[in-house]
């Protein structure tokens, strides 16, 4: 009888360790408008810095700042992958906004995505990795003047 009452116990710790094994590691593609007007986005960056994604047209640039990159991590507990990954874009704007306003840019251009050294370059989308419970972006951006 007391073996009964053990099975189910071990047939959980089964499933959990077997869920842990397999860990996640996505690739998923949003939108940039849909995180650009969130209405976070809208709180946080004031446009005075502009940013263009992939090969987006943009006005010659006056000076270069170099290029620079930002990477941001957000957990994914009680977020859907598309609340979480725009969470982590957010922060990866804010990022930008703050080092090109203290660097005297007023754009970043050239925008692309960088997953485990691969690149994603796209005018109107950008990349996320998400795992089981965490998830985040990597981007690289020219700074400059125009």
């Amino acid at each position: 009888m007391r073996s009964l009452r053990i099975l189910p116990a071990m047939l959980i710790g089964l499933v959990v360790v077997a869920t842990t094994a397999t860990a996640r590691d996505d690739r998923l593609h949003f939108p940039v408008k849909d995180a650009m007007e969130a209405p976070n986005a809208k709180a946080q960056l004031d446009g005075s810095v502009k940013f263009y994604w992939g090969t987006q047209k943009f006005p010659k640039p006056v000076r270069s700042y170099g290029v620079v990159r930002t990477n941001k991590k957000t957990n994914f507990f009680n977020k859907s992958d598309k609340e979480g990954c725009e969470h982590a874009f957010l922060s990866a704007m804010v990022a930008f906004q703050e080092r090109a306003r203290r660097d005297g840019a007023n754009a970043v251009v050239n925008i692309k995505s960088i997953y485990r050294k691969g690149e994603f370059v796209s005018d109107t989308e950008y990349e996320c990795g998400a795992g089981n419970v965490t998830g985040g972006v990597s981007f690289s951006g020219e700074l400059v003047q125009l």
